[in-house]
């Protein structure tokens, strides 16, 4: 059985290592990124801040941008205190520290804005050194904040939906995995090509390899993305996943990797999206139902996007035969 299983022809481009003791969980996230750590060289120079704030979620980049503004703020309403609140005129020095402190806190975040509203103003050398170093740089920074805005609006994207399972379904006279994917924004897609790499983990004269197989498609590419995409690889004898089981394919720890690419008619631009799914999400004996209908008044096409994970169980041939 394992020599057999041996004979698809397995690719080395995918980026990955085939030795498997050395991979800690899979090889790549459901949201499409590596799952993989760097060490051996300083943080500041491994992380990329423009990468990392173009890519974060929208809540979080939000929050950084909030927490940076207050965190300047703070920074120079202290510079502002230990000089003296004296030298900011127009702030009423008979009252409370707690009163001065914000005081300095709320002048500090009318010159980093550039508001000015006018009824505090810096007096002597120092301060004024100070405002005008503030000043530039909440120019700056808000120049930098504006440019990360519009290019996380403007940035590319696919919006694809995929579904949460992969599922072997009757198919033809046989099997076939399938998995099913749309776009969930109103984009349209077209010229939209799928790949599919299949890694599985074989024990190969007592070690533990990774090997990586691409599974072809019964359609590799579609002219447009309007509706949802069944994606359906049939498992004949020239797949490598043929001769396995719904254990063996446990034991492997098989995991599947989606790479897809389309033409964004909006974007005018080429997209990308990948994710991948493991041996867990694998349901074995399923078949999706339908994810789109005819609307009531027979004027359109209703695409449920809520239905793109539905399927039922099914029996196949040799089950019943059984």
């Amino acid at each position: 059985m394992a020599s057999s299983r041996l004979k698809f022809k397995n690719i080395d481009n995918t980026g990955f290592g085939n030795n498997s003791n050395v991979e800690g969980g899979r090889l790549v996230n459901r949201d499409g990124s590596t799952n993989l750590r760097k060490r051996g060289m300083p943080i500041w120079e491994r992380l990329s801040v423009y990468h990392t704030l173009l890519r974060m979620k929208g809540s979080h980049f939000f929050f950084t941008i909030i927490l940076s503004y207050t965190v300047i703020n703070i920074t120079f309403a202290g510079i502002y205190f230990a000089i003296g609140v004296e030298n900011l005129s127009g702030i009423d020095t008979s009252k409370s520290m707690v009163d001065e402190i914000l005081a300095a806190f709320f002048f500090s975040s009318q010159t980093l804005t550039t508001v000015g509203y006018g009824h505090v103003a810096p007096t002597g050398l120092l301060t004024n050194i100070v405002a005008s170093t503030e000043s530039l740089l909440g120019i700056l920074s808000f120049a930098v904040v504006t440019g990360l805005i519009y290019g996380r609006f403007s940035r590319p994207r696919a919006f694809l939906l995929f579904s949460d399972n992969i599922l072997i379904a009757p198919y033809k006279d046989g099997k076939a995995l399938m998995l099913r994917v749309a776009t969930y924004k109103n984009n349209h897609l077209t010229d939209v090509e799928a790949q599919l790499t299949l890694a599985l983990h074989i024990n190969e004269n007592g070690k533990l390899v990774t090997r990586f197989y691409p599974l072809p498609l019964e359609f590799s590419k579609i002219n447009s993305m309007a509706l949802s995409w069944t994606m359906v690889h049939h498992i004949t004898e020239e797949s490598p996943l043929y001769q396995y089981s719904k254990e063996a394919l446990y034991d492997a720890k098989m995991e599947l990797m989606v790479y897809m690419k389309a033409f964004d008619d909006h974007f005018s631009n080429t997209v990308q999206q990948r994710t991948s799914y493991t041996f867990e999400d694998l349901i074995y004996g399923a078949r999706f139902l339908p994810m789109f209908e005819r609307s009531a008044d027979g004027s359109y096409t209703l695409l449920e996007l809520d239905k793109i994970n539905l399927h039922e169980p099914v029996t196949f041939k040799e089950e019943i035969m059984v």
